[in-house]
């Protein structure tokens, strides 16, 4: 049982530097390059960390876990538009066309943990 104790370490480590890179507002690439970590051995971690997050019992909205709703303002085009994930928890989170994918990699990353 004692050589799982530096595993549980690098785990934690690894889940606050992935919680970092959430909320730093960086590319995970600029991120890793301030912080030395090589690209691919984020992602990994990532992953890694995923797969070990026990399955979190889904709440059910409206008969499903998650529902997606158009979202617009008033006085805006169609093309502008985005989209609002309803999650199973009641959150909300809007999306608008165009949205940088970095940037909501990380909102999801942050949202998760």
């Amino acid at each position: 049982m004692m050589g799982k104790r530096p595993e549980v370490e690098k785990d934690r480590y690894w889940r606050n530097v992935i919680h970092e890179a959430a909320r730093s507002g960086m590319s995970i690439r600029e991120f890793c390059r301030q912080r030395q970590v090589t690209i691919s051995q984020f992602y990994w971690w990532q992953r890694k960390l995923q797969r070990q997050r026990p399955a979190r019992t889904k709440k059910r909205i409206s008969g499903g876990a998650a529902s997606f709703v158009l979202v617009s303002e008033k006085g805006q085009s169609a093309e502008a538009a985005g989209i609002e994930l309803v999650l199973g928890d009641g959150r909300r989170l809007r999306i608008h066309k165009g949205a940088d994918e970095t940037t909501l990699r990380a909102v999801l990353a942050a949202m998760e943990s």
